[in-house]
């Protein structure tokens, strides 16, 4: 499909540089079957129905953004995705100034040698010494918040805390599953009480999912491989609720990457651990999932495509039409949408 079918143009003070306080006091766009209403994430628990289950992804925001010098040359880093133990792919800011070989001195001690430059622009990362590579992070790492946020104000201590999900347990992500920023412990405790379960998975969402869509064609883009798993017993528990006649409500698109991902034509989740660039685009058939709780996307994203593959894409331009109209907040720190289509 030609990319420019998901354009729209976005006001600059539609962006959310800061989250709802508290949390889940974020307003919802809610698009079940032909239904558009206005709302808010503290309705979920009158919305969804007993027997459904929210999935929600696990992973945590390690701080993965890193300045530092080569010689004169300043150098920015950007960890993406882990290749081993102390190696990471990472975009690089002023990759010029770099070569194989080179080592770059990111301040507090931690250094790192740049290796395998790839097609993308991006290079391996090789830390040295025996300490994991975590605590360097926190040395000398900053929490990589979206280039949208991060271009109108600088990283602070809140953010240590807001871009952090209220289920991040596997420290890996270098982006913020957003859809579940949402969550409080108190709308946990509302949503249990009205039946509605939970279940997580763990996906490390790469810096890929801010990449614009360069291709003028779908069929032309290549999406960046991000790491995940499901356990036995979570596919199993999943299946059965289906079975039940509940349904499987992902939490952000990272999770419903995973979940398709891994589900098979005959419709059962199985389990799953690897890497998956699974590209989700109008005409796509869903197997795993009856409906999907996220945020706004970006234009001529691939987050948006998803979700015009299962909305509709005429459905999904007149939802953030309205959206716009109607002065929600969009992107990571932004209001939420939950999206159930008549499968």
């Amino acid at each position: 499909m030609n990319v420019d079918l998901f354009d729209f143009d976005l006001p600059n003070e539609r962006i959310a540089l800061r989250p709802a306080s508290p949390r889940d006091a974020a307003r919802m766009l809610v698009l079940q079957g032909a239904a558009t209403r206005d709302m808010g994430v503290r309705d979920l628990p009158a919305i969804l129905r007993p027997g459904d289950i929210l999935v929600f992804n696990d992973t945590r925001v390690i701080p993965a953004q890193l300045e530092g010098t080569r010689g004169a040359a300043r150098i920015g880093a950007t960890l993406h995705k882990r290749e081993g133990p102390r190696r990471w792919r990472a975009f690089i800011r002023n990759a010029k100034r770099l070569r194989d070989g080179d080592t770059i001195d990111f301040g507090a001690g931690v250094t790192a040698r740049a290796c395998d430059r790839a097609e993308d622009g991006s290079f391996a990362l090789e830390f040295p010494g025996n300490e994991p590579v975590e605590l360097l992070l926190e040395r000398a790492g900053r929490m990589p918040l979206p280039p949208y946020i991060a271009g109108k104000r600088d990283t602070d201590a809140r953010d240590a805390d807001d871009y952090q999900t209220m289920f991040a347990r596997e420290a890996g992500a270098v982006a913020a599953p957003t859809a579940a920023l949402h969550f409080t412990p108190e709308l946990m405790a509302a949503l249990e009480q009205a039946g509605i379960g939970h279940e997580t998975l763990t996906l490390h969402v790469g810096a890929g999912t801010f990449l614009p869509v360069k291709a003028t064609d779908t069929n032309a883009h290549r999406m960046h491989a991000e790491w995940g798993r499901i356990d036995a017993a979570t596919a199993d528990r999943l299946n059965a609720a289906r079975a039940s006649g509940g349904r499987v409500i992902a939490v952000g698109t990272t999770s419903l990457r995973l979940l398709e991902s891994a589900t098979g034509e005959d419709d059962v989740i199985r389990p799953f651990e690897g890497d998956t660039a699974i590209f989700i685009t109008p005409g796509y058939r869903f197997r795993a999932i009856d409906g999907l709780m996220t945020n706004f996307h970006l234009p001529r994203s691939t987050l948006f495509m998803l979700v015009s593959a299962l909305m509709g894409l005429e459905r999904m331009q007149a939802a953030y039409a309205h959206a716009i109209a109607e002065e929600y907040r969009f992107y990571s720190y932004g209001d939420a949408s939950l999206l159930i289509p008549d499968l």
